[in-house]
């Protein structure tokens, strides 16, 4: 997996960001115009990007009312008969993105076309299929490349869009070996002209990656949910960041991850049987708490997610840091998290992370703050201070 041309080194703020972005605009070889199939909440965001960046784009959707939507946020204007886009991508559902791909190919037999589904092998093997089967020409399918920007929001639909959904985001690229180069530099530059940053991957690599890194994770969150389904209010009170941490995702569409995992069970299966292995043996131990070794494997057990944990790439995805967190409580009331903020500020302590939690009985909050181990001293000391509450 390769990062090229702009890399974390080259990318140190925002103001260098914004420099590359705008020398990808005066400078890309994305054909004009560029098609969108697809006016969700990625579809839109794409088009508002490149919307803003000078680009011409066309807007297509099987739903008139988000393409109604859609256009008049300004993502583009939509698709006439005549039009003969120089860039097409489709930014379907997963289930129907490779027949939209396939279409696209042969509608516009001189277009470049990408797609931005988050699963790439059964795609490519639909495309394979259309070629064995004389619906598409092998120099057809090279105008083909698989993309996945993993960028989205809580909320979905063109409503939700934004242009600068992408910034900072990983793009995957998904190029063969017989992928032309000037069909990488078209979806490369699109991604550039986004604010994403790139990565080379082979669809196989792709699809176990995200297996492990997001399908896995998004099952995890779904499993332990549905098992608050009759836990009782009082208990539920209790709950704190960890649960919510845990079961965030669990809050996702379910129709989108029907589409996901059963499009990619090929990479998933092998992860589940994996945490089945785990949670087998957790419950064998636990049959015997007592028994001989009972506690040292329950210890292995955590320590071998502890290990897993901290290779989890850290901030701007450098290695993995400790942080020291400063509790400050604040009041449930407008501007109140922006004066703890501004005192972190005066005091010269830069915050690394941020995160709230929220009493349950009070209005009040917990602002969890990380800051660098050997300013933690010197932060609660401002702080206190000045009048803050520092748990």
């Amino acid at each position: 997996m390769t990062t090229p041309r702009f890399s974390r080194t080259e990318i140190v703020n925002t103001a260098s960001l914004a420099a590359a972005t705008e020398t990808i605009s005066k400078h890309h070889t994305i054909h004009e115009p560029v098609l969108i199939i697809g006016t969700g909440l990625l579809g839109t965001s794409i088009g508002l990007g490149l919307r803003s960046a000078g680009l011409q784009v066309l807007l297509t959707d099987p739903s008139p009312s988000a393409q109604a939507v859609a256009e008049d946020i300004g993502a583009g204007q939509g698709l006439a008969d005549e039009d003969q886009p120089g860039t097409v991508v489709v930014a379907a559902p997963p289930d129907v993105t490779g027949t939209e791909v396939i279409k696209a190919l042969r509608c516009w037999p001189s277009a470049v076309v990408l797609d931005i589904a988050s699963v790439k092998g059964a795609i490519a093997q639909e495309i394979a299929a259309a070629v064995a089967a004389g619906e598409l020409t092998a120099q057809d399918a090279q105008r083909y490349i698989g993309t996945h920007p993993m960028a989205g929001r809580e909320r979905s639909g063109p409503v939700a869009a934004r242009g600068e959904l992408f910034t900072a985001a990983p793009w995957v690229l998904c190029p063969t070996s017989e992928t032309p180069p000037h069909v990488i530099d078209v979806a490369s530059d699109i991604a550039r002209l986004l604010g994403a940053t790139i990565y080379h991957m082979t669809s196989e690599e792709h699809d176990g990656a995200v297996a492990q890194i997001s399908h896995l994770p998004q099952i995890a969150a779904s499993l332990l949910a549905s098992r608050l389904q009759n836990t009782s209010g009082q208990a539920l009170q209790l709950a704190g960041n960890g649960l919510r941490d845990t079961t965030r995702i669990a809050a996702s569409d379910p129709s989108l991850w029907v589409q996901i995992l059963t499009a990619n069970a090929e990479h998933i299966l092998p992860e589940l049987h994996g945490m089945k292995a785990d949670l087998d043996r957790l419950i064998n131990t636990l049959s015997a708490p007592s028994a001989s070794g009972a506690r040292l494997d329950v210890a292995q057990l955590m320590d071998e997610g502890n290990r897993g944990q901290a290779r989890i790439p850290g901030k701007h995805g450098g290695p993995a840091q400790g942080f020291a967190q400063v509790t400050v409580l604040v009041d449930d009331k407008p501007g109140a998290i922006v004066s703890a903020l501004q005192a972190v500020a005066d005091a010269g302590v830069n915050v690394e992370d941020l995160r709230m939690e929220h009493s349950s009985g009070y209005q009040v909050g917990m602002l969890e703050i990380a800051v660098v181990p050997g300013h933690k001293k010197h932060l609660v000391n401002a702080l206190t201070k000045l009048g803050w509450k520092v748990l």
